[in-house]
């Protein structure tokens, strides 16, 4: 049976269940819509920094923070439009930082959450347009998936990228096998690209790199021990750069979908553009599955 109601607790939380599966989500609409916890049976899925998320303050380092109108960030941190304007924009985006507005919720086939993010004097502020996001979480058995709509609501045509940023919990990463749909990869911090071959050294101290142009639209990280494998899958028609991102000496790695690279709004490379009055639909689903 699945179940869509707020939780008894400080935050703003909606808690997505499935009964039957033993399967449960939570989604915080007032700190950026971010869903902060996901569960399959006695699985903690997703790292969360609870202690970090206490001090609004600090960005969030955990869940599957939404990032918009920019993946990545900017030369500093600034970006230009067409017409010469120049903005000042920070990374990620502001949609990670805003409050959202909770709307449906649906228990038919799923147990289903749809927030909505709409323009305000804080993102005309430091991005000129007028927009509608809607993000619907979407929770049954073993799998959750985000559907999202972008609307132009301007008189002109609006440039973005858009992603999401998972944290994944992982005690021992020498344990993790990577399929990835790339062989080669970006190191977003030297800028040089290097062959990938399916290992990665994680005795580094950062790992920051862009799979570009994925050959498919599925990646997978299987656990040794655990003997299963998380399944991330999108809509092959926006997303065209897959990142991974650790730290050495904390228990989670990130495995993002972009829709574009870094400095797309100045640059242009896999810039999406909504036209007046359009929208765009897309999906990114995760699934927790057997290791075949």
């Amino acid at each position: 049976m699945y179940s869509v109601e707020p939780a008894n607790s400080q935050a703003d939380t909606y808690v997505l269940t499935d009964g039957a599966a033993r399967s449960r989500a939570e989604v915080v609409p007032s700190r950026g819509g971010i869903l902060t916890r996901w569960q399959v049976g006695d699985r903690d899925v997703l790292y969360f920094d609870a202690e970090r998320f206490a001090d609004p303050s600090l960005s969030v380092r955990g869940g599957i923070p939404i990032l918009f109108p920019i993946c990545g960030n900017l030369p500093g941190d600034r970006y230009t439009l067409a017409d010469g304007r120049s903005f000042s924009l920070k990374q990620h985006g502001f949609a990670r930082d805003l409050p959202w507005t909770v709307g449906d919720r649906a228990t038919a086939d799923a147990a289903s959450l749809t927030l909505t993010l709409e323009s305000c004097d804080r993102t005309r502020a430091v991005y000129p347009f007028e927009f509608t996001l809607e993000f619907t979480y979407r929770l049954w058995g073993n799998s959750l998936e985000i559907r999202q709509r972008y609307h132009n609501r301007s008189d002109e045509p609006m440039p973005f990228s858009t992603g999401l940023h998972p944290y994944f919990n992982v005690a021992d990463k020498t344990q993790l096998r990577l399929d990835f749909p790339a062989t080669e990869y970006l190191d977003q911090k030297s800028g040089d690209r290097h062959p990938f071959s399916g290992s990665l050294d994680f005795e580094r101290p950062e790992l920051d790199l862009a799979f570009l142009n994925p050959q498919r639209a599925a990646a997978a990280v299987s656990h040794r021990d655990r003997r299963d494998r998380l399944e991330l899958t999108w809509d092959e028609h926006l997303y065209g750069t897959l990142v991974f991102w650790t730290l050495q000496d904390k228990a989670y790695y990130c495995l993002e979908p972009w829709s574009a690279g870094r400095n797309a709004l100045n640059t242009g490379d896999q810039l999406q553009t909504l036209a007046p009055g359009a929208s765009l639909n897309t999906w990114v689903r995760l699934v927790i599955a057997p290791e075949p």
